[in-house]
């Protein structure tokens, strides 16, 4: 849908035709996990007309496959001059025969929020960013929680065991029994059959272990994948005339110097303004920070940057208070990444830093009474 918004806004008159194989309008992902789970919204459609902008809106149709000029569907052929790639991305799903949710459309949050009754016993398989909200808000709905996690602590794989370890304590006092370093063996009706041996019982199965670029259709048809679309910085794929965005692309980031596949809404949101000026014979560079944020027992937590090969830094004591700061550092003290925890002013000012590259003094930093911004 910003895709076609960023036609539009660009003086594009032509044909635009948006093909997806949901039967509901373009809506934000975000709240799913959130206020659809927590049951203050029904819907979160995005309020765009598409009468105005003259887009041919087909629901329920897939893409199958692609050549030079051709897009194959599940209703016949489309032909194009250009092609924007945006199919997102998939759950991973858990071997057994037994029931499990998983929560990525609007109708899997919708039919998991109606299976939180109070007493339901609820599985969450995965401690990460879906696993946390699902578990909030079975919690909070009355339900009997248990969260298996296979890595030493939440959120490692996003964060790191160390940081992720400082959200422990969140589910204890939420009532949630955590078990970590527990593998699932299979899912089965009524519950989880563990690899250990053990048996968890379970009304609902939520099954939030990470997702798989929705790619499968491109198979053979000359477009590089790797991870995702791969894309170059202009978010241009490997074949003329087609550009990837969102969750599939694996595109090349100037500023970290390494690819990226960020499964986060603010992707969604602010690449394809980059993807149609590439479409359009102009020159556009996609190099953001990668920005997202969770909700989770009562927290919210914001992260931008990407931190791999950075040292980690607090700011603040994870253990003393509910405000505290994680930030990652290069070797020459400059800001890579930071993690909020309940602190949106140090996340906004932190965006900025790691936009300008500036070195931090390391000792005023981890003061949390220094605002950020005079760290530099």
């Amino acid at each position: 849908m910003r895709s076609a918004e960023a036609l539009r806004a660009r003086g594009y008159r032509g044909r635009i035709t948006l093909v997806g194989d949901e039967s509901h309008r373009p809506y934000d992902r975000p709240p799913l996990s959130k206020a659809v789970l927590l049951g203050d919204l029904d819907s979160t459609v995005v309020d765009s007309d598409f009468a105005a902008l003259d887009v041919d809106l087909r629901m329920e149709v897939a893409a199958k496959g692609l050549h030079e000029g051709t897009l194959e569907t599940t209703e016949g052929e489309l032909e194009f001059d250009g092609l924007v790639i945006a199919t997102g991305a998939v759950p991973i799903r858990l071997r057994g025969e037994g029931p499990q949710r998983v929560l990525r459309t609007i109708d899997d949050a919708l039919a998991l929020r109606a299976a939180l009754v109070p007493g339901a016993r609820v599985a969450v398989v995965g401690a990460g960013w879906i696993g946390a909200e699902v578990a909030t808000a079975a919690r909070r709905a009355g339900c009997e929680v248990v969260v298996v996690e296979a890595a030493s602590a939440p959120l490692s794989v996003a964060l790191s065991p160390e940081v992720g370890a400082y959200t422990v304590p969140w589910y204890a006092a939420a009532g949630i029994d955590l078990r970590l370093g527990t593998m699932v063996g299979s899912v089965d009706p009524g519950g989880l059959a563990m690899m250990d041996g053990s048996w968890i019982p379970a009304d609902v199965v939520v099954t939030g272990i990470g997702v798989r670029p929705a790619v499968s259709w491109l198979a053979g048809s000359g477009v590089e994948l790797d991870n995702g679309v791969v894309v170059d910085e202009h978010l241009r794929t490997s074949m003329e005339g087609v550009v990837a965005v969102g969750d599939c692309a694996n595109w090349w980031s100037r500023r970290f110097g390494r690819r990226l596949r960020v499964e986060h809404w603010d992707t969604a949101l602010h690449a394809p303004e980059t993807a149609i000026a590439t479409l359009l014979g102009e020159t556009a560079v996609y190099d953001p920070i990668p920005y997202f944020w969770s909700e989770q027992f009562g927290h919210m937590l914001q992260y931008a940057g990407h931190h791999d090969g950075a040292r980690l830094v607090l700011r603040g004591d994870p253990q003393a208070g509910v405000k505290w700061a994680v930030c990652w550092l290069s070797d020459d003290d400059r800001l890579a990444a930071i993690l909020t925890v309940n602190r949106p002013r140090d996340l906004v000012q932190g965006r900025r830093i790691i936009e300008g590259g500036q070195s931090l003094d390391v000792d005023r930093l981890m003061d949390p009474a220094v605002p950020l911004r005079d760290c530099t």
